[in-house]
C-alpha cells in the first residue's frame, strides 16, 4: 500500500488573492494587486514618505530614492523572474501605493527570494503579512517550493513576521545578516494562523456595524411612511446607548431630535450611517461619509445590481469608493441589522418587530423573509443576539457575518437564508470550522429554475445546481432546511437543549394515535425508538396507570396525571442507553395543561443532559409554559415536526464527531513529473481533450488501476492487440469527447480468438456507422473479472471548485442515475461519506443486494483524484466510466476514461 499523508489546503481569500480588496488587521479596506510598469510614479512618491529607517532594514543602507529603485521594488513583475505586488489606498487621485513586496526566482531552483517594504504610517497594520501570505500563494501557483529573505538581526519586526506566519522556518547566519527559508507548503499551524488574522481582521472591520457609538440616518423623514422615519424611530424606541443624528436638509427636527442638513454638518464622530436616499444620490453621500471619517454604512435603498446592468454599474461605482475610503458597506438593497445586546440595542432596520434578546444569530438576503421571521421568531419565543439583511450583499458577505459570530459570546445558533453563494469555497472552510463549535442552519431559496429567476430579479443573486448545494451543506456539515418554519423548529431545539449522543430516543404520550404517527416520523428521519430495559419497564409499570403501555412509545393512557407525567420522565432521562424523549399530550383527559408543563419542566431541570422536545397537541402558547429561568423546552404542534427538528439535531451532532475535513491526502508514489508533462500535452490538444493512451498514462502515474488497454482502427490492428493483452478479451466503443457525457456503451466480451474479435469489430463498425481509416475506434482490453460497475466524473462547476458525480449507471448510457455529489478536495472523512452513501444507495435501488465490494480501493481512487484537481485547477472534466470495483480486498481496475483541461 502507498505510503499516505495529509496536507493542508491552501486558505481561500475571500477575493482573488492576487487582485483584490484584503482588509488590514484593523479592518480597514485597502486593494491588493500585482504591479506594472504605470506604478512607477506612485512608487517613487511611496519611497519619499518611507522613513531613512526603514529604507535602511530593506535595502542595508540609505540609498537614493529616484525611479532606478522604484524599478528595483517591482523588476520581478516587469521582468518576468517572479512576482511583485503592492497595497493601496484611497480613491482616484487621492489613491497611493503603502506597501509593495516581491520574490524573485533563484536560477532554475524552485526557490525564490522575498522581500517586502511598507510605509512606516502604516506599519503595524498587517501588510507585510498579508505581501507574504500573498506572494506565497503566487509562488505555490508558479511550483516553487521554497523562499527565503535576508534580514538584518536588527529587523525585529520583519523576523516577527516569518515566525508569526506559522510556516516552518530555518535560519542561519550569513555574513552577519540572518537567512530565512521556509517551504510554502501550508502547515496545521499556517492555516490556522492565517484564519485567526482573517478573522481579527473582519471582526475589527464589523465593529461599527455591531457595536456602534453613535448612528447617523441619511434620508430622514418627518413622514411616518417614509423608511427614513422608520428607522430613526426604531433607533429611538430601542433605547440606542449612544446619540442618533438624523441627516435631512429640508427639515430642522425629526423625531424631537436636531435634524442636520449633511453629514458634514454634525459636530460630533459619526460610526455608522445609515442610509435611506434615493440611488441617484447614494454615491455622493458616501462621499460626504469619508470626509466625516465615518467607517460603517448600510445602504438601504434599492435600485442596484438587483434592478439591471445601470443599477449593476452603479453598484459596482459604490462599492470601490467604499473599500477605497476605508469603509465597510452592507446592502444595498437591505433590510439592515439588529444587535440586541443590553449595552448596545442598536435597531437599524425599518421594520416594526423588536426581537426578543436571545442566542440566536440570522443574516437574510431577503428583507421581506427578515419581516416574517422577526415576527415568527417572536411568537415563538425564540430569541436574537442579532439580525442582518444583507440584501446585495456588495461588500459585507454571509462569509464576513460567520467570522463575527464565530467569536460571539451571545450567538450559539447561526441561521442564513441564502440566495446565493458569493464566494462558495471559501463558506465552506469557514463553515466546517464555526460548525465545530456552533450549528449553522441554512434555507436556500432558487432550488428551481422558477426560483432561481425570482431570486435573481431582487437580489442579484446567481443560482447553482441544487444538487451540488446539497452535497455542499452535507459535507461542511450545514443543517439545510427545506422551510423557514423548519428552520426554526431546527434552532428552537439547538439553542435551548443539548446535542443528543445519539440517535436513540424514547416517545412518552397519553394517546396511542399521537404516538404512533411520532414513532413513524421519527424512523423517517434516521432515529431509533429502543425497547426499554426490563428494570425500566418495571419502574414505570409501577409509576403509571395500570393499562399503560410501557414499551416504546410508552402510551400512559388519558388518565395520565401531571405528576405521572414526571416520574416518567424522570424515569427516561436515566435512561443510559437513551438519547433524547420526545414528550406528547394530548388534552383528552382530566390533567390541566399548565400541571402537565410544569411536571415536565421539573423533571428536566432536575436531571438536564439529554435534550427533551414537547409536543403538547391543540394548545396554544406551550412554549411559554416550558420556559424557566434555567432554559426552554422546545414545543411543536405536530409530532412530525419534533421529529425532524431531532432528526437533524442528530445529524448535526455525529457529523461533529467526524475529523475535520480541509486536509487532502496524499500518496507518495504518485509520479508527478509524468502528470505535469501529460496535462501539459492536453492543453494544446484540440478541446483540451487527452487521447486516449494519453488518459491511460495520466491516470496509470497518479497511481489508479487501469486495465491493459490498445486503441485500435481496424479488424487486424484489433486482432493483433487481443494477442498482445491475452484471451479472453473484450472490444468496447472508443467514446467521442463531449461534453455532457452521454454515449452509447458497445462492448463485447468473452472474445475467445482473433475471428472472435474481426467479427466484433465489424459489428461495431456497422453499429457505430464508421469508416476505414477514421479517428480510433475501439478499444481492446482483456477480460476483467466480475464487480459493479460505477461512473466517477469530476467537472469544474463555477464557484464550487472541482464537483465529483458518483453514481451507479442508468442504463447504456454514461449517465448516472441520482449520483451522489461531493465537494473535492477530499479529506479521507469525505471520501469514506461519499462511499458509504453510494452503498447505500445501491442497496435501496436493488432492493437490499449485498455491496460487499472493495469500499476501500474506490476511496483510494477518489483520494487519488482529489489530489490531482487539488494540484491541477486547469482539470476541467475526469471522468472514469466503467471503474470496475471487485470483492473485498480485490481492488478495482478502470476500464475507460476521458480527460479535458482547459487554460
Amino acid at each position: 500500500m502507498a505510503t499516505r499523508r495529509e496536507i493542508f489546503a491552501q486558505p481561500i481569500p475571500q477575493n482573488p488573492p492576487l487582485d483584490g480588496p484584503v482588509l488590514l488587521k484593523d479592518g480597514r479596506p485597502a486593494y491588493l494587486r500585482r504591479a506594472s510598469a504605470d506604478d512607477l510614479p506612485a512608487l517613487v512618491s511611496f519611497l519619499q514618505r518611507v522613513s531613512d529607517h526603514s529604507m535602511a532594514y530593506r535595502f542595508f543602507g540609505n540609498i537614493p530614492r529616484g525611479p532606478q529603485v522604484a524599478e528595483r521594488l517591482i523588476a520581478p513583475e516587469v521582468q518576468g523572474t517572479g512576482l511583485s505586488l503592492v497595497v493601496t489606498v484611497g480613491e482616484g487621485e487621492r489613491a497611493k501605493i503603502v506597501g509593495v513586496g516581491s520574490y524573485e526566482r533563484i536560477g532554475d531552483h524552485p526557490v525564490a527570494e522575498v522581500a517586502f517594504l511598507v510605509e512606516d504610517q502604516f506599519q503595524g497594520r498587517g501588510i507585510g503579512m498579508l505581501l507574504l501570505e500573498r506572494l506565497a500563494m503566487g509562488a505555490e501557483d508558479e511550483g516553487l517550493e521554497r523562499l527565503e529573505a535576508v534580514v538584518m538581526p536588527e529587523n525585529q519586526r520583519m523576523l516577527r513576521i516569518f515566525t508569526d506566519s506559522g510556516y516552518e522556518i530555518d535560519r542561519e547566519f550569513e555574513g552577519g545578516d540572518i537567512l530565512i527559508t521556509f517551504s510554502i507548503e501550508p502547515t496545521r499551524t499556517s492555516v490556522e494562523r492565517y484564519e485567526a488574522r482573517d478573522r481579527v481582521a473582519t471582526v475589527a472591520s464589523l465593529i461599527p456595524f455591531f457595536h456602534p457609538r453613535s448612528v447617523a440616518v441619511i434620508g430622514a423623514s418627518r413622514d411616518p411612511d417614509q423608511i427614513g422615519h422608520r428607522v430613526v424611530y426604531n433607533l429611538v424606541r430601542s433605547r440606542f446607548h449612544g446619540p442618533v443624528y438624523p441627516v435631512n436638509p429640508r427639515a430642522e427636527v425629526i423625531a424631537s431630535m436636531p435634524a442636520y442638513p449633511s453629514v458634514l454638518a454634525v459636530p460630533h464622530d459619526i460610526d455608522l450611517a445609515i442610509v435611506a436616499v434615493p440611488p441617484d444620490e447614494v454615491l455622493g453621500v458616501v462621499d460626504e461619509c469619508a470626509e466625516k471619517g465615518i467607517r460603517g454604512l448600510i445602504v438601504l435603498t434599492a435600485g442596484f445590481a438587483e434592478s439591471g446592468p445601470e443599477g449593476k454599474e452603479l453598484q459596482e461605482r459604490l462599492v470601490t469608493k467604499v473599500r477605497a475610503n476605508g469603509m465597510r458597506l452592507i446592502g444595498p438593497n437591505c433590510l439592515g441589522l439588529i444587535n440586541t445586546a443590553d449595552e448596545v440595542r442598536l435597531h437599524g432596520t425599518f421594520v416594526d418587530v423588536w426581537p426578543r434578546p436571545g442566542r440566536v444569530a440570522m443574516s437574510s438576503q431577503s428583507g421581506a423573509l427578515g419581516l416574517a421571521v422577526l415576527e415568527y421568531a417572536s411568537d415563538l419565543g425564540l430569541g436574537f443576539s442579532s439580525f442582518a439583511g444583507i440584501g446585495n450583499k456588495a461588500d459585507v458577505s454571509g462569509n464576513d457575518l460567520l467570522l463575527y459570530w464565530e467569536e460571539d459570546p451571545r450567538t450559539d445558533v447561526i441561521l442564513l437564508y441564502l440566495e446565493s453563494f458569493g464566494n462558495p469555497r471559501r463558506f465552506a472552510n469557514l463553515a466546517r470550522r464555526i460548525g465545530r463549535k456552533k450549528p449553522i442552519l441554512a434555507v436556500k431559496g432558487g432550488r428551481t429554475r422558477a426560483g432561481q429567476r425570482a431570486a435573481g430579479s431582487h437580489t442579484a443573486a446567481a443560482a447553482a445546481d441544487d444538487a451540488i448545494v446539497e452535497a455542499f451543506f452535507v459535507q461542511t456539515g450545514v443543517i439545510r432546511c427545506d422551510t423557514l418554519e423548519e428552520m426554526f423548529d431546527v434552532a428552537l431545539l439547538l439553542a435551548y437543549q443539548p446535542l443528543p449522543k445519539g440517535p436513540r430516543v424514547a416517545v412518552l404520550s397519553n394517546s396511542g394515535g399521537p404516538a404512533t404517527l411520532c414513532a413513524d416520523a421519527c424512523e423517517a428521519n434516521g432515529l431509533e425508538l429502543p425497547t426499554l430495559e426490563p428494570a425500566d419497564r418495571k419502574r414505570l409499570m409501577q409509576a403509571l396507570p395500570r393499562l399503560s403501555a410501557v414499551a416504546n412509545p410508552i402510551d400512559m393512557t388519558a388518565f395520565a396525571t401531571a405528576d405521572e407525567y414526571r416520574r416518567a420522565l424522570s424515569i427516561l432521562l436515566q435512561a443510559s442507553y437513551l438519547d433524547a424523549v420526545i414528550v406528547m399530550f394530548t388534552p383528552i383527559g382530566t390533567a390541566d395543561t399548565e400541571d402537565v408543563a410544569q411536571a415536565v419542566v421539573e423533571a428536566v431541570a432536575e436531571r438536564p443532559g439529554k435534550p427533551v422536545l414537547a409536543n403538547f397537541m391543540g394548545v396554544r402558547g406551550t412554549t411559554q409554559r416550558l420556559r424557566w429561568e434555567g432554559g426552554l423546552i422546545p414545543a411543536y404542534s405536530f409530532p412530525e415536526a419534533a421529529a425532524r427538528a431531532l432528526g437533524q439535531a442528530t445529524k448535526y451532532a455525529a457529523w461533529r464527531e467526524r475529523p475535520r475535513s480541509g486536509v487532502v491526502v496524499d500518496f507518495a508514489d504518485i509520479e508527478w513529473d509524468a502528470v505535469e508533462t501529460l496535462i501539459a500535452a492536453g492543453a494544446r490538444a484540440p478541446g483540451g481533450w487527452l487521447e486516449r493512451p494519453q488518459v491511460g498514462d495520466l491516470l496509470a502515474a497518479l497511481g489508479i488501476p487501469t486495465a491493459p488497454t490498445r486503441v485500435v482502427r481496424d479488424e487486424d490492428e484489433a486482432a493483433r492487440a487481443a494477442e498482445e493483452v491475452g484471451y479472453p478479451a473484450v472490444l468496447r466503443a472508443q467514446r467521442e469527447p463531449s461534453l455532457d457525457g452521454a454515449h452509447r456503451a458497445d462492448v463485447y466480451i468473452n472474445l475467445e480468438n482473433a475471428e472472435d474479435v474481426r467479427r466484433a469489430f465489424g459489428s461495431l463498425r456497422r453499429r457505430q456507422h464508421m469508416a476505414d481509416g477514421g479517428q480510433p475506434a475501439a478499444l481492446v482490453q482483456p477480460m476483467v473479472p466480475h464487480g459493479v460497475d460505477v461512473m466517477i466524473r469530476v467537472t469544474e462547476e463555477a464557484g464550487f471548485g472541482p464537483v465529483v458525480a458518483l453514481g451507479l449507471p442508468a442504463g447504456g448510457l454514461g449517465l448516472v442515475r441520482d449520483p451522489i455529489y461531493g465537494i473535492m478536495p477530499f479529506s479521507q472523512a469525505d471520501a469514506e461519506e461519499v462511499v458509504r452513501s453510494l452503498r447505500q444507495r445501491f442497496t435501496e435501488a436493488t432492493g437490499g443486494a449485498d455491496f460487499s465490494l472493495d469500499l476501500g480501493a474506490l476511496e483510494e481512487v477518489l483520494l487519488r483524484l482529489s489530489r490531482l484537481v487539488h494540484e491541477f485547477p486547469q482539470l476541467a472534466v475526469v471522468e472514469l466510466w466503467p471503474l470496475r470495483v471487485h470483492s473485498q480486498g480485490r481492488g478495482c481496475a478502470l476500464l475507460d476514461a476521458r480527460v479535458r483541461i482547459v487554460g
